[in-house]
């Protein structure tokens, strides 16, 4: 079995970050390794806010050495990396271990906070993660302050911010549109340093789409580890996270998180299962 392994950070509301990926491999028939960098709680008494707490150097460094004691990994897959110290230390196990399929997924924000990460981390992506990176998947936002752009409104700036990421070392460079573009529809820009392609898709009008970016990283890695091409991996992934968010879920009063289970109908499965034992 193909497997992939998330940095990332742990949501505690088990819609994004690890939960997410680690869901999404399931999905896909992938095995899912972890290693966290941070820890994001949400404070029910204070509007939902939230708070990040990284992970040490040296505890994020036992966690690999964990995941490496066994066979080589297929894919990488970064998300919140939480310090630049972090995200230098997952470098050198990424060279050290010469993994060719590396998805970054440059998290500098969480959603539904303006808290942006320290400025060294912005950097440390940049100098560390994106020459490295066999696809990075920034949203608008990311790409805007990775590309130094600033704010994207069009398709031609997505383009231009991800010649300007493709520029830094990334191999692929897909920016995402999402909700921030004015478009009625799920415009996504794919760039492979030759050719510009738009993936287009539904756009649905629900706040139940937390955990998409996240999820749509982690789906292009284990698409990626099942052996797809960059460009069919991020078709897939589109494809993943819109039915996570067509069929999303009410968790609390807070917020809505996609579906993982969506694509392949697993609660349907699941009842047939149920009725066939009764």
């Amino acid at each position: 079995m193909e497997k992939v392994l998330t940095i990332a950070g742990s949501d505690s509301s088990g819609g994004a970050g690890i939960q997410a990926d680690l869901k999404t491999f399931e999905e896909y028939g992938v095995f899912g390794f972890s290693s966290l960098t941070s820890i994001v709680t949400m404070d029910p008494d204070n509007g939902w806010s939230h708070e990040v707490t990284s992970i040490s150097e040296e505890m994020l460094e036992k966690q690999l050495i964990s995941v490496f004691a066994g066979d080589p990994m297929n894919v990488i897959k970064t998300g919140m990396m939480g310090n630049e110290k972090n995200i230098a230390l997952a470098s050198r196990y990424i060279d050290f271990y010469q993994i060719k399929n590396v998805v970054i997924d440059p998290v500098i924000a969480c959603k539904g906070t303006a808290q942006i990460l320290q400025p060294k981390s912005v950097e440390g992506i940049k100098k560390y993660f994106l020459p490295q990176a066999l696809i990075a998947t920034p949203n608008l936002e990311e790409a805007g302050i990775l590309s130094g752009l600033g704010d994207l409104e069009n398709i031609e700036d997505m383009k231009k911010a991800a010649s300007i990421i493709r520029q830094m070392g990334a191999k692929n460079v897909i920016v995402k549109g999402g909700h921030r573009l004015a478009s009625d529809k799920a415009l996504d820009v794919f760039y492979d340093g030759k050719d510009y392609q738009v993936l287009e898709g539904p756009l649905f009008a629900t706040d139940f789409n937390h955990g998409a970016g996240c999820t749509f990283a982690a789906a292009i890695a284990a698409g990626i580890a099942k052996g797809y091409s960059v460009f069919n991996a991020c078709k897939t992934a589109k494809e993943f996270v819109a039915a996570g968010i067509e069929h999303g879920v009410s968790i609390n009063p807070y917020v809505g998180h996609i579906w993982h289970g969506a694509y392949n109908e697993a609660e349907k499965r699941m009842v047939a299962v149920d009725e066939n034992n009764d």
